[in-house]
């Protein structure tokens, strides 16, 4: 039987903070990049440690939430615009949940934390963006066999890229237009530099210059909350990723045929490149995605050690399997890493688990099969588009078999709904802050229910 709310109150006040306190944390876990079906179990699992029944339904644009039993409970919802991750904000919502639950914070206090967090500034300014998304295309020039001059053309292009994503930033009304044009200015400068420089490839130049662009991790989550029974999340991702696909591969037709007017290149063989430089670009390249993810600088060696493991089980899963299967044994290595790392520093596991998904992910396969279907390469492209399917899924079924290995942390040290709500005393009575926020809008309503 559930408790009714009322009853846990000081006599007089009539006031329950906690389904106020559940949505804002709702909120700022959603905008912070947590996948559906961690934001719900958390939710549940917190809205049970408060002695309040909570059944949420988390989509990339909105959350419906319910509390209390069938007799008596209330509803909200969130309409949410997406974002992008941010991974020191999510560790930062995260323990603002656990000192609540541990009885260490208030409720009113931890909404006021969670208002403060909203309002912080990222730490990585202009200067550390734009830089990561340069070094992000070199390196990923180097993982698709470019030499040592497409890898610092493909920087450059990734350096404009990463300019425009600031600029856009600031203006979010070309927002909506940001992956398409930028998909038009660089391939239509790679179709330039291939004409005036001898040896760039301006196919490689052109998806190592956009590989931050190409949502292939949409694209997975999407698959993986399919796959875990999250069926409005998953198909409103992966829908949302095939449309990004679908604006990115028309920007580099139309780059392209506005470059046709160029002097044609010749054919480019590319030298091999010494092993050590493969070393210096798995060693950057997490670097580079930590900081767009906006990771603290104490979580690199983390990223890095959870990236390395994905990627050597990529590897020795390609030689015995196959590159397609062998994606699947490195993610089941990247969750297993991840959930390892939450158990022992109590850190979210996606703060570890998105970067290291993001050099396994079949986005540059999903380019290029778009790209031959725009130029009219109908066998190649539909057999790229399913291998990028399967790798995707590849890469979906490893993350369920690590978290079936090593399921990741589920509160088992947290305080009992009455020990948590006793410890909470009085605080329950203070005023809830606003729910919306001036920066980050969102619509929310809160009615009682027959």
């Amino acid at each position: 039987m559930t408790t009714s709310a009322h009853t846990l109150l000081p006599p007089g006040t009539g006031i329950d903070l906690r389904p106020r306190f559940l949505l804002r944390l709702a909120e700022s876990l959603h905008r912070a990049g947590t996948p559906a079906e961690t934001l719900e179990g958390a939710l549940r699992e917190c809205g049970s440690a408060l002695g309040l029944q909570t059944e949420i339904l988390s989509t990339p644009t909105s959350i419906l939430a319910r509390f209390g039993g069938p007799d008596e409970h209330r509803t909200g919802l969130l309409r949410i615009h997406p974002g992008d991750a941010d991974l020191e904000r999510l560790v930062a919502v995260d323990g603002v949940r656990e000192a609540v639950l541990r009885g260490e914070m208030s409720i009113e206090h931890a909404m006021v934390e969670l208002d403060r967090l909203e309002q912080q500034p990222p730490r990585w300014g202009a200067l550390a963006t734009v830089l990561s998304f340069a070094i992000a295309s070199g390196g990923a020039a180097r993982f698709f066999g470019g030499d040592l001059l497409n890898m610092a053309v493909s920087a450059a292009l990734g350096w404009l890229v990463g300019i425009l994503a600031v600029l856009t930033g600031r203006w979010p009304a070309w927002g909506r237009a940001f992956e398409p044009g930028s998909a038009v200015v660089v391939s239509f400068l790679a179709m330039a530099l291939a004409s005036a420089i001898d040896g760039v490839v301006p196919d490689l130049i052109t998806l190592s210059g956009l590989i931050v662009l190409v949502p292939g991790l949409g694209l997975t989550l999407g698959l993986n909350d399919l796959a875990t029974r999250h069926l409005a999340s998953g198909t409103a991702r992966l829908f949302g990723s095939v449309i990004v696909f679908l604006t990115i591969a028309f920007g580099v037709a139309l780059g392209r045929r506005l470059g046709e007017h160029l002097p044609a290149s010749d054919p480019v063989v590319l030298s091999p490149l010494p092993g050590w430089v493969d070393l210096v670009c798995l060693a950057l390249s997490p670097v580079a995605f930590a900081i767009l993810f906006r990771a603290r600088p104490k979580d690199f060696l983390l990223i890095a050690l959870v990236c390395g493991l994905g990627q050597l089980g990529a590897r020795v899963g390609g030689a015995f399997v196959g590159a397609q299967l062998g994606a699947g044994l490195g993610a089941l290595f990247v969750g297993l890493g991840a959930n390892a790392g939450e158990r022992w520093t109590r850190r979210p596991a996606t703060v570890m688990a998105l970067p290291g998904l993001i050099l396994l992910v079949p986005g540059s396969i999903g380019y290029r099969s778009l790209t031959a279907l725009l130029e009219h390469d109908i066998v190649p492209g539909i057999e790229s588009a399913v291998t990028a399917t399967f790798v995707a899924v590849s890469l979906a079924t490893g993350l369920l078999m690590a978290n079936v290995a090593l399921p990741p942390r589920r509160f088992e040290t947290e305080p009992s709904p009455s020990e948590a709500i006793e410890s909470l005393g009085t605080d329950l009575s203070i005023p809830a802050s606003p729910l919306r926020h001036q920066k980050h809008p969102a619509r929310s309503s809160m009615e009682p229910q027959p």
